[in-house]
């Protein structure tokens, strides 16, 4: 089996919904992404914001397993590096069934899992008709509704994550997986 590894990075200065992909990033501890809109130490989303700016930023890093991609383009949609505004795409790693707080060290850098990435309608306006590629019941069923059910709802749009090491992540670095002790918490939406 093939060892897991970060493929792609992007970032973008400006609140968009796809990023540019870049031959590096670099993650800053308790901040994010150097010059990436969605750093820093409180929340940076735009809907969240809103709702509580004081709010700690739990969402400093998103990733997402390329394998993803693959789905997608099995039912028509093709994808590539940044598009879901992932600022890493791994692949050769389930990110969806690591615990919360769960360590990735990305070849120096690492990150600690906080939750799911919730998808959004943003995802539909982006390519009509994404969501369902990105949500379904637990049956498997596509739905694209993440209210619909809601614990039963699985949400494959990628992981968030906030900085414990600084570095600069490069496409082809190796990542390395270190579980929290005990029976670990699975991941919930952030």
């Amino acid at each position: 089996m093939p060892a897991p590894r970060v493929v792609a990075v992007s970032r973008d200065e400006t609140h968009r919904f796809s990023k540019v992909p870049a031959e590096s990033i670099t993650l800053v501890a308790g901040l994010g992404v150097l010059g990436d809109a969605h750093a820093g130490t409180l929340v940076q989303h735009r809907s969240r914001v809103r709702r509580d700016p004081n709010q700690p930023n739990l969402r400093q890093v998103h990733l997402i397993h390329a394998e993803l991609f693959d789905d997608a383009r099995a039912l028509g949609y093709e994808l590539g590096p940044g598009d879901l505004g992932e600022n890493v795409l791994t692949a050769d790693l389930d990110l969806l069934g690591l615990p919360t707080g769960t360590l990735l060290d990305l070849g120096g850098p690492v990150v600690r899992l906080t939750g799911l990435r919730n998808p959004c309608v943003q995802i539909d306006r982006f390519r009509p008709g994404l969501l369902k590629v990105v949500l379904a019941r637990a049956d498997g069923t596509p739905t694209a509704s993440p209210r619909a059910e809601s614990a039963s709802v699985i949400r494959k749009a990628g992981v968030m994550a906030v900085v414990e090491r600084g570095g600069d992540v490069l496409p082809g670095q190796p990542i390395t997986v270190t579980l929290p002790e005990g029976p670990g918490t699975p991941l919930t939406p952030v």
